[in-house]
């Protein structure tokens, strides 16, 4: 097997796909005519985005993310060599920041915000070999 998709429900599929474009500099794959589901270019695994009633339309029962809420235990987490920059491109796009960029003690440097629909999003440079 292999990963092919990570799908996040969230309440409005268009917004989400463009605040991912501005905030974050990702591209859009495509969105479906339904306005129910939408893609985004992120290498060989894509970061999908599907409505909260294609849930409740496929049997799913979830609890769905709330910005206000205490974020879910999984995070989206995009690898860029700068992190600083990321961070701050995101805030200013919207993004709720929850912590600044830090050096790891690996040699790493993480920060971590939440989307638009309080998605916890983690924001990285590449790992060291």
């Amino acid at each position: 097997m292999q990963l092919g998709y990570v799908i996040l429900y969230v309440p409005d599929v268009p917004a989400t796909i463009a605040f991912y474009e501005t905030a974050f500099g990702l591209k859009r794959r495509f969105i479906h005519d339904s306005n129910s589901y939408g893609e985004l270019e992120t290498g060989t695994t894509a970061l999908a985005f599907a409505s909260e009633e294609m849930a409740a339309h496929n049997g799913l029962t979830v609890r769905f993310h709330r910005p206000k809420e205490t974020a879910a235990a999984v995070e989206v987490a995009l690898v860029t060599p700068d992190v600083a920059a990321a961070f701050q491109r995101s805030v200013q796009s919207g993004a709720s920041p929850v912590h600044p960029p830090k050096q790891k003690p690996w040699g790493q440097t993480v920060a971590y915000v939440k989307d638009l629909n309080g998605v916890l999003v983690e924001l990285c440079s590449p790992m060291s070999a």
